[in-house]
């Protein structure tokens, strides 16, 4: 718990220190207004005492009072502040860091995970130092004082107010044994929560098709109850403390009370007087050190789950990436857009099957190489390979004749344009969108969008829609069909003029006429980039230089289509499920 205070900074550890000041001169304060007290109780009681001494030990008590309510405020604001600026702080970092991460991490941690990491585990943090540093520090301070200042008043009190603070304990320490346990499963049962909900909303349309929606309801009930039930047996616990703790302290009070008549009433008459204003000092102390064990209490009940979240925070910051930076930033002697698998075998983390076993080829400048196969045949993943999302168990890839370990990851990304098998769109508009190819940087003159856009073959549809290059996008592109969110992803490649263009069966969702206008367009304004592209229909791939055929992980044929088609079994099948002989030759 402790570990992640290590990234406060030197301004915040100040104003804690300012804190700290504030708030000894707020427990002094506290404690001082018994002193007047015992002073009025006093005056009032001796014949003879004049009005206005009582009313100035009263004075006394209210500027007290305010000065104790102006440092508790200042002690407030710095608390907030410390909090508030450490959670934001925090908050970048686990982002930052999770940027950071290869698509094992981020399967590792689950998404749904690192949101409610990002977002409720650091908010448990900020509360804990928000209230921490106004009751852990206060706390402590004001009992050992005002048991310091009750020290010699009387053993009978001081054992009375001792027993009541034991009862206290030990009612405190049989809660946390039984609430702990529920306040750790807190953190794990939102990721649950998290992870139905954001699962539920993303597949709305596949469980509205399939009628599931009392299915998924169930899910949401079992989870969502499981949450409600863990937080409803510890609000209980700490339900059945406040009535606990009033209890003691009317308890004490009464005993103060009922022990100080018995040693009023068997002391000597001149010596009551200064009994009883001992007697109301002494309960005021005592209701002080009750005080602090009330504010340290409510502590407790934060800690374990603020220690469960920042266990959790620890993680994912503690979490080394495996994808490591290189430092090439160029290519070896002027290569531009060549890429090549050398011996190239691959298998999932923790995983006992190979998916890519011994793949080796070469895709030169200006080349267009299409990848084919069977579902599961590893296509994506060897695709994946080479921007580094993962990276190869065995053998090498380079690029422009650099391993792409070599290669810093933002040197070796901005060679790639980069189109995914799911079109992703963020929530913006169309020239953001398509912009986002280059860093979000668009250009000052917006031709160079329409012109990525009518490459893309989405000049029609944009200008169709309200605001057309300025039209909204929602997030995840929910507003637009899924054949406009593929072009608007292959837009968004273009307008980067990258020198590798890797296309992950990124034309399914267009029509042939789109998708042989699409491609004829591409190969004519990226002819002096590298191509590669992974299709499924054979329409969209034989036009290639060369294709490369997968199944099972192994490469099994390369060439071009009419080659392929004379010396590739597998590839002959693909082709004659798809299309007749004829269509096939006239092809």
């Amino acid at each position: 718990m402790l570990q992640i205070f290590k990234y406060l900074q030197k301004k915040e550890y100040l104003l804690i220190m300012f804190s700290l000041v504030f708030i000894v001169t707020q427990v002094y304060l506290d404690l001082k207004l018994p002193d007047y007290m015992h002073e009025i109780t006093m005056l009032v009681q001796t014949e003879g005492s004049k009005m206005s001494d009582v009313l100035l030990q009263g004075g006394y008590m209210l500027l007290c009072a305010i000065g104790s309510m102006i440092a508790s405020i200042i002690v407030g604001f710095f608390a907030a502040k410390v909090a508030a600026g450490f959670s934001v702080r925090l908050r970048a970092m686990v982002f930052e860091k999770t940027m950071s991460f290869s698509i094992e991490e981020i399967n590792g941690f689950s998404t749904a995970s690192l949101i409610t990491r990002s977002t409720n585990d650091i908010t448990q943090i900020q509360l804990l130092i928000a209230m921490g540093l106004q009751v852990i520090v206060k706390a402590p301070i004001l009992a050992v004082w005002a048991v310091i200042k009750m020290m010699g008043k009387s053993w009978q009190w001081t054992a009375a107010t001792g027993f009541a603070v034991l009862f206290l304990i030990l009612m405190l320490c049989i809660l946390i044994f039984v609430a702990m346990p529920k306040f750790k499963m807190i953190q794990s049962l939102t990721d649950n929560l998290n992870r139905v909900t954001r699962e539920n909303l993303t597949g709305i349309r596949v469980v509205h098709a399939y009628n599931a929606g009392g299915y998924q309801e169930k899910k949401f009930e079992e989870a969502n109850n499981m949450l409600t039930n863990t937080n409803l047996f510890t609000s209980r616990a700490m339900a059945f403390m406040m009535p606990t703790m009033g209890i003691i302290m009317s308890g004490m009070g009464l005993a103060i009370y009922w022990i100080g008549a018995f040693l009023i009433n068997a002391a000597a008459l001149p010596d009551r007087l200064s009994l009883f204003s001992d007697m109301v000092v002494f309960s005021s102390y005592a209701m002080q050190v009750i005080m602090a064990f009330m504010m340290l209490s409510f502590v407790f009940f934060m800690l374990p789950r603020a220690s469960v979240s920042a266990k959790r925070i620890k993680e994912v910051l503690d979490t080394e990436a495996k994808i490591i930076d290189g430092n090439v930033t160029e290519g070896k002697n002027g290569l531009s857009g060549e890429i090549e698998f050398r011996n190239v075998s691959f298998k999932y983390p923790d995983a006992a099957e190979y998916i890519l076993r011994n793949v080796s080829f070469t895709a030169s400048k200006g080349e267009t190489v299409a990848l084919i196969g069977s579902t599961g045949s590893g296509k994506s993943t060897l695709l994946n390979l080479i921007p580094r999302y993962f990276d190869a168990t065995e053998g090498e890839v380079l690029v422009d004749g650099v391993n792409v370990k070599q290669y810093t990851q933002e040197s070796l990304r901005k060679r790639i344009g980069y189109v995914s098998q799911k079109a992703v769109l963020f929530s913006g508009t169309v020239t953001s969108n398509v912009a986002y190819g280059d860093n979000g940087e668009i250009s000052e003159h917006e031709s160079v969008v329409k012109k990525a856009i009518d490459i893309a073959q989405g000049t029609e549809f944009v200008e169709k829609m309200e605001d057309q290059y300025n039209a909204a996008i929602a997030q995840g592109g929910t507003n637009i069909s899924g054949g406009q969110k593929q072009r608007l992803s292959i837009a968004r490649a273009v307008y980067r003029e990258p020198e590798i263009y890797i296309f992950d069966d990124s034309f399914s969702a267009l029509d042939y006429k789109t998708d042989r206008v699409l491609r004829s367009k591409l190969k004519k304004e990226t002819q002096d980039a590298t191509t590669l592209i992974v299709g499924q229909r054979i329409g969209t791939i034989k036009d290639a230089d060369r294709i490369v055929v997968l199944d099972e992980g192994e490469v099994v044929g390369i060439g071009t289509h009419e080659e392929l088609m004379q010396n590739c079994s597998v590839y002959q099948e693909i082709a004659y499920s798809q299309l007749s002989k004829e269509e096939l030759e006239i092809g």
